[in-house]
């Protein structure tokens, strides 16, 4: 039986992990795993662990292939244990899932954040309605600040293909 959702696993640590990176993402790697492995509807296909000091999406390559994957429909669950893993502020996350709502097919989202659990599969409440709403209007305060962010996410993205 093919699972209907495809999971991508998003970790963003801090540049202090360089030192354990290999225990660090066999940890994550195990957790995912772990995660979705009797789960009839979700299928783990890939573990991405950003170790970096950087706040800016563009600047994490785990991110950027995660969101490559998603262009390309190899993933269309973006599973994390928190929201911050995602993105460093309310403005880049709205970005973040205006872009990743703005795909060709539909990509969904869930969270184990224990203050706002996101779930865009369950969409309790119309809750990925409401978040598509909070990052337009959020992009409509400065649309041109939206358009050099997501230029440069998808600069970023080309630049890692090529490598």
């Amino acid at each position: 039986m093919n699972k209907k959702y495809k999971a991508g696993g998003y970790v963003k640590l801090a540049k202090l992990w360089e030192r354990a990176e290999k225990e660090a993402k066999e940890y994550h790697f195990g957790y995912y795993k772990d995660k979705f492995s009797d789960d009839g509807e979700i299928d783990l296909i890939d573990v991405y662990v950003d170790i970096t000091g950087s706040k800016s999406i563009a600047d994490r390559p785990e991110m950027l292939r995660l969101l490559s994957d998603c262009m390309s429909g190899r993933i269309n669950c973006i599973a994390s244990q928190t929201r911050a893993y995602l993105a460093a502020n309310t403005e880049h996350f709205c970005y973040l899932i205006k872009f990743i709502f703005e795909l060709d097919h539909r990509v969904d989202i869930i969270t184990e954040d224990i203050s706002y659990n996101i779930d865009t599969i369950a969409d309790d409440d119309g809750q990925r309605a409401a978040l598509y709403k909070m990052a337009n209007d959020i992009v409509g305060l400065k649309p041109e600040k939206y358009e050099r962010w997501e230029k440069s996410i998808i600069n970023a993205m080309s630049k890692l293909n090529r490598e």
